[in-house]
């Protein structure tokens, strides 16, 4: 089968950093799913781990990707969720093969039914981003238990992501938070704004005073998706007392000690936890993806697609990891077929 790969960790302009090979196709095995990739969506956690990863001791290539869409064409003996011919949506586990190939296995409890209004390149684009929102904002956050005395106001730092792109629509539609999303460009505003935040401010000024002049309640909840080392201080002065912070990047050193005063709580968020430990919650992203995708067969939840990049071949899987090493992204972007 085709499939794309690397054999050692390289900045992505160089001619071996993504390459075309074509490897046998696996076979499913206790409760795997086999399935034809129908599109890929492309995440900071590919270029990340492309950048600092070799593939594993006996394996030749390093295949990446985890968000896909696509049909099942064969089940292992134990599978019981889903049966040949089925059109799914996963974001699949951390420590195995990828979705940048034309078959891929996937234990069928991290996979979920595609939303049947959505074509497969939109489809595509939700599952990691999806499960990441929804664990910070219900099992980290927990936005809808209110912190005493405040009304619910959520403040979504780097709005215009795939991720905060779901995380605001989550928040409309499933609590009564007040969502405050941050974005700097033009169009990254109109963005955030489409996705339904009720209000955008701007990350580069300071967030403190311009909270401060929405007038609202102070933010008991901050989702922080990207520069938390930049935003740490502020945060810590903008929340509210007893109020719950969400990470998802890598901050470096950060000094915790500003969160002291206020008996603030810190979250990190990790999709692939479930999956990589083997929790006894783990077919709980199999329920997530199936709940968002009744949201989005119901009108609720829109697809966060921004870019279609083209075919699934390497020329276009390294376009979308520069595109993304830029720091241009704004929603997701997908690539779909072979």
């Amino acid at each position: 089968m085709r499939a794309i790969g690397y054999q050692k960790p390289l900045p992505i302009t160089e001619t071996a950093a993504l390459v075309d090979i074509d490897i046998p196709k696996p076979k499913p095995k206790g409760r795997d799913l086999l399935v034809e990739i129908k599109a890929v969506s492309v995440n900071p956690v590919d270029t990340k781990v492309r950048q600092k990863m070799p593939p594993k001791t006996g394996e030749e290539w390093k295949i990446l990707g985890w968000d896909a869409a696509g049909v099942v064409v064969e089940t292992g003996r134990d599978a019981e969720l889903f049966k040949v011919g089925d059109e799914v949506f996963y974001a699949g586990a951390f420590d195995r093969s990828g979705s940048n190939a034309e078959f891929q296995l996937v234990d069928e409890q991290l996979v979920g039914q595609k939303p049947k209004s959505l074509n497969w390149a939109e489809a595509a684009a939700l599952p990691l981003t999806t499960l990441t929102a929804w664990e910070v904002l219900f099992d980290r956050l927990n936005i809808n238990m209110p912190v005493a005395g405040m009304k619910p106001v959520i403040l979504i730092i780097g709005g215009g992501g795939g991720v905060s792109s779901i995380a605001i629509q989550l928040a409309r539609q499933l609590s009564n938070a007040t969502v405050i999303a941050t974005a700097s460009r033009p169009e990254s505003r109109e963005w955030v704004t489409e996705m339904g935040a009720h209000y955008v401010i701007d990350h580069s000024k300071p967030l403190p005073a311009q909270i401060e002049a929405l007038h609202l309640d102070v933010p008991s909840f901050v989702f922080s998706t990207t520069h938390t080392a930049q935003h740490f201080a502020e945060s810590a002065e903008l929340m509210a007392p007893q109020g719950r912070f969400a990470l998802i990047d890598e901050p470096g050193n950060i000094d915790i000690a500003l969160f002291q005063a206020k008996s603030l709580s810190l979250h990190y968020e990790f999709m692939f936890t479930r999956s990589m430990f083997k929790t006894a919650d783990l077919s709980e992203q199999h329920r997530i993806l199936n709940r968002v995708s009744r949201l989005v067969d119901e009108g609720r939840i829109r697809t966060t697609l921004a870019k279609n990049g083209g075919v699934i071949n390497a020329a276009h899987l390294k376009q979308a990891h520069q595109f993304i090493e830029d720091g241009h992204a704004r929603g997701k972007i997908v690539l779909e077929g072979f």
